[in-house]
């Protein structure tokens, strides 16, 4: 069995959207945790060891980490047609989208997030970088990988769902994030966000 714990407003929220893409049987647990601004406290039920989400919970194996979470759910469900399988022609693209999110585009989010009001030449740069990266792979093609919609997509699109900045008045991103908002899946997990009154 599956166990997600989640806290809302965080990026937990991605992989309520990734295990609703897989068809996957699971529970969500919703769980407080310290925030940024000092609001909120470590739950005695999250087992990450720091308190942080997401952390998964499969047949009692912990699992933390975005990417290694990701990589440990997209290999559960190898037939997901929103992975890419081990000996694919495709497997070495998506791991370097993978890898772009985990590394280029969720650092650039957090300096802007963090430093917004401090940002040095080369971390505008930083920034601009991913963004033309993104931009220039989705003049091609309405996703990441291409024709089809796929994990890289869900991930990489977090940082600039979150921060406009990022986005720079672009339109071809502007149509990507739309079209990901209009998936079932996305749709179903912002229901499941917050836990019910």
């Amino acid at each position: 069995m599956l166990k997600l714990f989640h806290s809302p407003d965080s990026r937990s929220s991605r992989f309520i959207w990734l295990l609703e893409e897989l068809g996957a049987d699971y529970e969500l647990v919703h769980c407080s945790i310290k925030r940024r601004s000092g609001v909120g406290e470590h739950d005695p039920k999250n087992p990450h060891p720091e308190g942080r989400v997401p952390a998964l919970l499969h047949d009692g194996r912990l699992v933390t980490e975005q990417i290694g979470i990701a990589l440990y759910l997209l290999e559960l469900f190898p037939d997901s047609d929103v992975g890419v399988p081990v000996g694919s022609e495709e497997r070495g693209a998506f791991l370097s989208w993978l890898g772009f999110w985990a590394g280029e585009a969720d650092p650039a989010y957090n300096a802007r997030l963090f430093y917004a009001d401090r940002l040095d030449a080369t971390t505008e740069r930083d920034s601009r970088r991913v963004t033309e990266r993104v931009a220039n792979a989705l003049s091609r093609s309405p996703y990441l990988m291409g024709e089809r919609f796929t994990a890289v997509d869900l991930f990489a699109s977090g940082p600039f769902e979150w921060d406009p900045g990022l986005v720079d008045e672009n339109a071809t991103i502007t149509a990507w994030l739309e079209r990901l908002a209009d998936r079932p899946a996305a749709r179903r997990a912002v229901a499941l966000e917050r836990p019910e009154a």
